[in-house]
């Protein structure tokens, strides 16, 4: 141990500082008093300096400085001797009569006996100083000798409490390196998601090694790759470039991969040093770097990065943890992984149970099904559609209680047998529930279970004053059961929610012979019916019913958007990242049709609608042509074209022409036409935009697509539609023929994947026998 460390507390501040010591100052006092000599020190040499703790009568510059820097110092040969020095008369001793304390000090007669530290090393000695010559006493020197003692009794004693200090920090550090074990455990113990596996390092590395950033790669299943993960908390200034790297580019964290140990950089300049490719990168931190490897059945299957913004040693309790931390997040993944395989297991389950919303005529049906995100388990939430003929639809939506395979495989005998039920039997709601009740009490599976199944009828001929200036019209008598189920709602056209709150019956599966009842209601041309399940508006600490209000808001501020987007769009807007349950969401619109009927012998089918001259009103009116051209029988490939080709003709009108803006459609058995009449009469330009314009493609897309197109101009006194105004203006017109293709084929409708980590799922990232059947597939 050096000597600095053995003296503790004696010795302080730079090398050529020593300060006054209070004990040993008072004990050379006591040698100055009991004595009579005119000056007395303790002297300790250390570093190559003498070092004065205690001191009376000395020079002044000694006295205040307490350190001197001696070629050939008197004490050494008390050390070197390990014995007492006592001299009468210098002048008579050759071996102090040249050194410091005869010239400078002047010192005639001197004293001098060690003093040893704990280990019984002399390392100084205590002086008693005399300007004459004298002969010492017995008693004289006996004194000496105790105070000397006490001196060494006194570095005894703080050697002892020294060591004592730095075994209690042993186990201060050695406690919290345990606590941080502990917590370290707890902390991964309910990581679920790479997200949480992230965020878990981030406070580790920040609590327990002083890591300022923290980044996660993963290697890819080709064992090819390697990609960052890491979203949060990655050091600013990692250029997006290098997220992803070939193992063979000559880089620290690849070569982690390669060489399996712990590569550590005590700064920037080393790490560059080492990987050239990593200097001028961009990085916030000059400080120390880490890269530890994260291995699962002898293969790296990722690397962390750990960086501060100081530099740093890599000292042996930071390597501990870094070990300790590299094992942790290996049972992190691999824990995420298999989770990951079982909801894709389970998932795919439930949506193979799941059928694709079926073609209903002047019907517009979307679906969604979003499974909890942070749990493995299926639940029994289903919907169903099933059309009876081409004037009834019945469409279904329930949830089995539980969240488990079990209650996954009641939801599919349930769905199986109402689906069958709704297609045999030409019944109401409320006769199809009892029945269904009674075959699960009988046949099993004896489910428990909610329920709403709803009858859509079409109306065989117009009816009523609902219609265009008190017009009759078709829409569809809506008639709903409910089996303790969240009540349905109705988004009518005129942006208005409707709650279908008429009473709930008894859930299935407690009483079969209990009654249910049928409601009855209308839905008109426009109106958008809405089935949910429970997920959708529970929240843990929140009211339902303030949830159900939440939701009646949701719906409202969808009003004009297509019916595609609309169940996913309310499941972001009132579930996002804090879904606990899964979520089934069934929406059905009742299409416009042409009010003059599809075409036939009597002419072509025609329609006109007054745009308002805003661009909230563009979805609403490309929604409308496709509602047309859906009840003229137009297939969905043309109708997606028309779509397309009449959102660029109307937001060219919209942005840059003058109201008033009227839409027509006309369709017959040859082709189908659109026209947009607005009131300026500058026509539409042909332009060559560059890639990165953000308009300036409709002309295009209509020479493209279109069979025909072009500008008819209107003088004034013209009257063109019922809707248009006397003045000049233009029409922009396309037509498709009804034999046409201009797409490539009908654009199939794709199912939402499950939700998955990257690229590459994490799931063929970590474990061996996915790692092994993904190679198997690529090769």
């Amino acid at each position: 141990m050096p000597e600095t460390q053995v003296l503790g507390s004696l010795l302080r501040g730079a090398p050529d500082e020593a300060i006054a010591d209070e004990v040993f100052d008072r004990i050379v006092r006591l040698v100055h008093r009991n004595l009579g000599v005119p000056s007395a020190c303790f002297v300790v040499l250390a570093d190559g300096l003498q070092y004065l703790p205690g001191a009376v009568g000395m020079p002044a510059a000694i006295q205040q400085e307490r350190a001197t820097r001696l070629a050939e110092p008197a004490t050494a040969l008390v050390v070197a001797e390990r014995s007492a020095f006592v001299i009468d008369d210098t002048d008579n001793d050759p071996r102090f009569s040249r050194r410091f304390v005869a010239q400078e000090l002047a010192a005639r007669a001197v004293a001098g006996y060690p003093v040893e530290d704990g280990r019984g090393t002399v390392v100084g000695a205590l002086w008693a100083i005399d300007t004459t010559p004298r002969r010492w006493t017995d008693d004289e020197l006996a004194t000496l000798g105790d105070l000397a003692a006490s001196c060494s009794g006194e570095l005894r004693l703080r050697a002892e409490r020294e060591r004592a200090r730095r075994a209690e920090q042993v186990a201060f550090r050695a406690h919290q390196r345990a606590q941080f074990l502990l917590g370290l455990s707890e902390q991964f113990a309910g990581v679920t998601t790479l997200e949480e596996v992230e965020e878990t390092i981030a406070q580790v590395v920040g609590t327990g090694m002083g890591a300022r950033w923290c980044s996660l790669a993963l290697v890819d299943a080709d064992r090819r790759h390697l990609r960052y993960v890491t979203v949060g908390h990655q050091e600013p200034g990692f250029p997006d470039a290098m997220r992803s790297t070939r193992l063979d580019a000559p880089r620290p964290d690849t070569a982690v991969v390669a060489e399996r140990r712990t590569l550590f950089y005590r700064d920037q300049q080393e790490m560059s040093e080492a990987y050239p490719a990593m200097a001028g990168v961009g990085l916030m931190s000059a400080g120390a770097r880490s890269f530890l490897p994260v291995m699962t059945d002898d293969d790296v299957i990722g690397v962390v990065i750990c960086v501060w913004e100081e530099t740093r040693e890599h000292d042996a309790g930071t390597a501990a943890l870094e070990t300790t931390l590299s094992r942790y997040v290996a049972m992190a993944l691999e824990r995420v992984a298999l989770l990951e395989a079982r909801r894709r297991v389970a998932t795919t389950l439930q949506e193979s149970l799941l059928s694709e919303a079926p073609d209903v005529a002047h019907l517009d049906i979307a679906t969604t099904y979003a499974p909890a995100a942070r749990t493995d388990q299926v639940g029994g939430d289903w919907y169903d559609a099933v059309v009876r003929d081409e004037r009834t639809a019945v469409l279904t939506i329930g949830d089995v209680t539980g969240h488990d395979v079990n209650a996954a495989a009641q939801m599919g005998q349930l769905r199986s047998m109402l689906r069958a039920l709704a297609w045999s039997h030409d019944e109401s709601p409320a006769a199809m529930l009892s029945r269904l009740d009674r075959a699960n009490a009988t046949l099993g599976p004896n489910a428990l279970a909610t329920a709403v199944v709803v009858r859509l009828d079409h109306d065989e001929h117009p009816q009523g004053d609902t219609g265009p200036d008190g017009t009759p019209e078709r829409g569809y008598t809506l008639t709903w059961s409910d089996a303790g189920h969240p009540h349905p709602l109705v988004l009518r056209r005129d942006g208005t929610v409707e709650r279908l709150d008429a009473r709930t019956d008894m859930l299935l599966g407690i009483d079969p012979d209990t009654e249910r009842h049928d409601h009855v209601t209308r839905l008109l041309p426009g109106d958008t019916l809405l089935l949910y399940t429970d997920g959708l508006v529970e929240r843990r600490g929140v009211m339902v019913a303030d949830r159900v209000c939440d939701l009646v808001q949701a719906l409202a501020d969808t009003h004009g958007e297509a019916t595609a987007a609309l169940p996913r769009a309310l499941v972001r807007r009132l579930v996002g990242r804090s879904q606990r349950d899964d979520v089934a969401v069934l929406a059905a619109r009742a299409r416009v049709p042409a009010p003059s009927g599809p075409p036939g012998e009597d002419g072509p089918a025609t329609a006109e609608r007054k745009v308002a001259e805003d661009l909230s009103d563009l979805g609403p009116a490309r929604r409308w042509v496709d509602d047309v051209l859906e009840s003229c029988d137009v297939d969905a490939e043309q109708r997606r074209t028309a779509m397309l080709l009449a959102s660029e003709v109307l937001t060219n009108a919209l942005e840059h022409g003058a109201g008033p803006i009227v839409a027509t459609v006309e369709v017959d058995d040859r082709r189908l036409r659109v026209g947009v009449r607005d009131g300026c009469t500058r026509p539409p330009v042909l332009r060559a935009p560059q890639p990165q314009d953000l308009s300036g493609r409709g002309v295009q897309f209509l020479e493209k697509l279109a069979s025909r197109w072009g500008v008819q101009q209107h003088q004034v006194g013209d009257v063109v539609g019922r809707h248009a105004a006397v003045g000049a203006g233009k029409t922009v017109w396309f037509e498709i023929d009804r034999t046409a293709r201009p797409l490539t084929g009908t654009v199939p409708v794709v199912r939402r994947s499950s939700p998955a980590t990257s690229s590459v799922p994490l799931v063929e990232r970590v474990l061996p026998w996915t790692r092994d059947e993904a190679r198997r597939r690529r090769t």
